[in-house]
């Protein structure tokens, strides 16, 4: 018993446990009256029931607020504003509602304040403002390269554009060097280039220069005894058939290019001077520099000296020293004026491409840009001054002189000339030639070979004679073909039971010089008197004065001991006749001339011509005048120093390899070309102005503002997109001004003129004044001139200041597109580049202020502040021009 009772032994007058209550219960469960007998002891069952109930109360009023915060959550998460003060203080929640979201553990309001991720640090925005400008540059400049590289491919393809005349399938014809297929026989004379290797076939006196391959300048003799032609070198003599047995990179030019790489055009005179220039103004931007980042350092260093704080240096402190340091990069950046090559390549590319269209083929970029310098023009006669479209209008033949025309009769013609002549007239004409008369695959009859060539050809099937049936009825033993020094052609024919006869055709005083007789009017040999030389000489120089070139024919008897080792004679010659060719000068060759004359170039005719028939010509054209003077090569070689110096103003009428190929030999071009020469220049003056204004305002706005206030107006981004205006967008837009016709009213500027005018100098001093003043009056007087105020009324401020200078750069970019003249606007609309760059520029702008702020540090500007700023940029166009009516010098 006792030990039952310990178990009760819990069981207090007061405070029991409800265990040991309901364990004393249950063991006093038999009682006579149960709710008597524990009537004074608690009521374990309602006590449960109670407890029950408030449970679900709690649980129930739990979840009311729940739900309550939950709404009140969602209303505040939607329409939470960031109170002023807050706001102000640089950030974007309060601290009550920080507090809030942990204590009421609210997920939906930390997702509405963005998470627990702090974002981009906020120098980070300026970094990848910074790189974002830099990528863009880039790519222009990047796309800008890409394309003027696919021009210069396409301009390459061109300028190895050779045709050949081969024999292919039994026809001879024309053929570009890279249709070329081994088997293939190529016809090659002096001055052309071997396009595949191959073996000689046949030919006369070939000569080859292989110095392009070994470096030996001495030409090597091709025979049949050493027939191998190498691609690359050129015929100095002679003239063969090559079979062709190699072509392409199997060659071995083919095989020497495939180890080399082309060295690239060195650079212009105009980009050594630019270079030059850039460097000076690099040098002076990285001085500006420095004095600004001192300045600015200088600054802060006071301004804690003045708080008692220049002993220590916090994170934030580190941080405005950087950015010090990355406004006098910037400024450096500014300064440095790498635009400036970009514009000189694209100028240039752009010029060239243009001209390509206009028929001249320019082979390296400097020349392009000396023709806008050339004071003298020296052009070939054939085919430039002339259509090189050769007729023999005119014969002397038997003293007899007859008129060539395609209504004549050949029998008219040959009425009263011996046919013994005309058969002489025949064969010296259809022997000694080195053109060809070929039946097409159509069964036309087509004459290959020179214009001169063609013509003589013409007049020998005018005559009635046969090409071929000529060449059957002899031999050819010996050719000596024609070239620039000889001036003849010369061949040995071994005729039938004749033996040896020898012919020859050249220029007219060279030829007659080897005759000592002629044939008469009845056809027979006679010895050439001085009355009858007299005639002749008359006889040319009255072709010439008509301006016709003048050839002689003449033959010689060698007998029948004769060596195609030897060299062909050149004395005792018979005269057979004189041919006058006519040449019709090009039209608006006189015109194009004129134009040379009042752009200050002087017009020289340089010909290998009867100088009787230059002069002609020269005059026709409008490039001997009285007082030019006419001479002759070989007498202008003897002349002295001091006779030249005289002599070499007032010559008209003198060859070198050209750097520019005239692709229609027409001289028009010539003159087409000194245009976007002088265009080339012009342009990079006009961006250079530009750019240099650009240069001026930005240092000297930036390192005032450093030195007066302690921060620069405009951060560092800021300036790469303006650099990127003025240099890469600024040469786009600029360097690829087509040429005006008062290009050509002015004088050439000589390679020693100064580049930056005096017109020059006076534009971007008005220009730089204007908007310096601009600017700084924005920067003094701009908060109370725009009524700014507020926590955000310096950043503001800033947008305005920059946004204000890039339209000022923007209409600047319109009035730089004449230095002298007024109206900027005329043709603005023809030229789709400049138009798309200042498009592009206007928009860029807009997205940099209103969108980019947090990279750009700028502030979105209201409507009146955007149209203040366009109006400051405008009104720099009236200020250029008024500046333009200062008169200053020339140069």
């Amino acid at each position: 018993m006792g030990s039952y009772m310990k178990e009760f032994s819990e069981v207090k007058a007061k405070n029991s446990s409800e265990e040991a209550l309901q364990r004393w219960r249950k063991a006093c469960w038999l009682v006579k009256n149960h709710k008597r007998r524990f009537r004074f002891t608690a009521n374990l069952s309602k006590r449960f029931e109670v407890r029950e109930i408030q449970k679900s109360n709690q649980e129930k009023l739990r979840v009311a607020v729940l739900v309550s915060q939950a709404a009140l959550s969602f209303v505040q998460g939607i329409s939470y504003k960031v109170p002023e003060a807050v706001k102000g203080a640089g950030f974007e929640i309060c601290a009550d509602e920080l507090g809030s979201i942990v204590e009421g553990h609210n997920s939906r309001k930390l997702k509405v304040h963005g998470g627990v991720e702090e974002g981009w640090p906020k120098g980070a925005h300026d970094g990848l403002g910074i790189v974002a400008s830099i990528l863009l540059v880039v790519f222009v400049t990047a796309t800008s390269d890409f394309k003027q590289s696919l021009q210069f491919k396409d301009l390459d393809k061109e300028k190895k554009k050779i045709t050949v005349q081969v024999t292919r399938n039994g026809y001879r014809q024309k053929i570009s060097i890279f249709d070329l297929l081994s088997g293939d026989i190529v016809h090659l004379a002096i001055g052309d280039q071997v396009p595949a290797d191959g073996l000689f076939v046949s030919g006369y006196s070939l000569l080859i220069n292989e110095s392009s391959l070994t470096g030996e300048s001495e030409p090597i003799n091709v025979t049949c005894e050493n027939p191998f032609l190498l691609s690359g070198t050129k015929v100095q003599d002679g003239s063969c058939k090559m079979l062709v047995t190699t072509v392409g990179m199997r060659t071995q030019w083919g095989k020497l290019m495939a180890t080399l790489s082309e060295g690239g055009d060195d650079e212009t005179p105009l980009q050594v001077k630019l270079n030059g220039v850039a460097t000076i103004i690099g040098k002076i931007g990285l001085y500006f520099a420095v004095i600004t980042f001192a300045v600015l350092v200088k600054g802060l260093f006071s301004r804690k000296m003045n708080q008692g704080s220049h002993w220590s240096w916090s994170g934030d402190d580190a941080l405005e020293m950087l950015e010090y340091f990355a406004i006098a990069v910037t400024i450096v950046v500014v300064a440095v004026p790498e635009g400036l090559p970009l514009a000189v390549t694209l100028s240039l590319a752009f010029a060239m491409k243009k001209m390509m269209n206009d028929k001249a083929l320019v082979r390296h970029l400097a020349a392009c840009e000396t023709m806008g310098s050339a004071t003298t023009i020296c052009s070939d006669k054939t085919g430039t001054l002339t259509t090189n479209h050769m007729t023999v209008v005119k014969a002397c033949i038997c003293g007899k002189i007859k008129e060539v025309s395609t209504s004549a009769k050949t029998s008219a013609f040959c009425s009263d000339i011996p046919d013994s002549v005309v058969k002489m007239v025949q064969r010296s004409i259809f022997n000694n030639t080195g053109g060809d008369i070929v039946m097409t695959q159509d069964g036309k009859i087509e004459i290959l070979g020179t214009p001169t060539e063609a013509a003589i050809l013409e007049f020998g099937l005018f005559l009635g004679g046969d090409l071929q049936a000529e060449r059957q009825a002899s031999k050819l033993v010996k050719v000596e073909p024609f070239n620039s020094t000889k001036k003849r052609m010369g061949v040995v024919l071994e005729l039938p039971g004749e033996g040896f006869q020898a012919h020859c055709k050249g220029a007219s005083e060279i030829i007659l010089a080897a005759c000592d007789k002629v044939l008469n009017s009845t056809g027979e040999v006679v010895p050439l008197d001085e009355s009858s030389m007299n005639h002749l000489k008359d006889t040319i120089e009255h072709f010439a004065s008509e301006a016709l070139r003048t050839l002689c024919i003449a033959y010689k008897d060698i007998g029948g001991d004769f060596s195609a080792e030897n060299p062909i004679p050149f004395e005792g010659y018979t005269l057979i006749g004189i041919v006058g060719i006519k040449d019709p000068v090009r039209p608006g060759v006189k015109e194009s001339v004129a134009i040379c004359r009042s752009a200050g170039i002087v017009v020289r005719m340089v010909t290998g011509d009867n100088i009787n028939t230059a002069k002609a010509i020269a005059r026709e054209c409008g490039i001997l005048t009285d007082d030019g003077i006419a001479i002759e090569g070989p007498e202008f070689r003897t002349k002295s120093e001091e006779e030249l110096q005289e002599l070499i103003p007032k010559l008209q009428v003198a060859k070198e390899s050209a750097d520019v190929i005239i692709l229609d030999d027409n001289f028009s071009t010539i003159v087409t070309v000194a245009k976007w020469g002088r265009s080339v220049y012009v342009n990079i003056q006009k961006f250079v102005q530009f750019q240099l204004t650009v240069n001026v305002v930005a240092l000297i706005v930036n390192f005032s503002s450093a030195c007066l206030t302690g921060n620069a107006p405009l951060t560092a981004v800021q300036l790469l997109w303006v650099n990127m205006i003025m240099d890469t967008l600024g040469a786009l837009a600029l360097a690829t001004e087509p040429p005006t016709d008062k290009l050509m009213r002015r004088s050439p500027v000589g390679r020693k003129g100064n580049f930056i005018s005096n017109v020059m100098w006076r534009n971007i001093l008005g220009q730089s004044i204007y908007q310096f003043v601009i600017i700084w009056y924005l920067q003094t007087s701009g908060k109370a001139a725009f009524h700014l105020d507020g926590q955000d009324s310096d950043l503001i401020l800033n947008t305005l200041i920059f946004n204000s200078f890039v339209f000022c750069q923007v209409f600047n970019e319109i009035s730089s597109r004449d230095m002298e003249k007024i109206n900027v606007f005329k043709g603005i609309l023809d030229n789709y580049v400049f138009v798309g760059v200042l498009s592009c520029t206007v928009l860029f702008q807009i997205l940099i202020v209103e969108f980019l702020g947090t990279f750009a540090n700028t502030y979105p500007l209201t409507w009146q502040q955007w149209l203040a700023s366009i109006l400051l940029g405008f009104l720099g166009m009236p200020i250029a021009a008024g500046i333009k009516m200062i008169p200053v010098g020339s140069r």
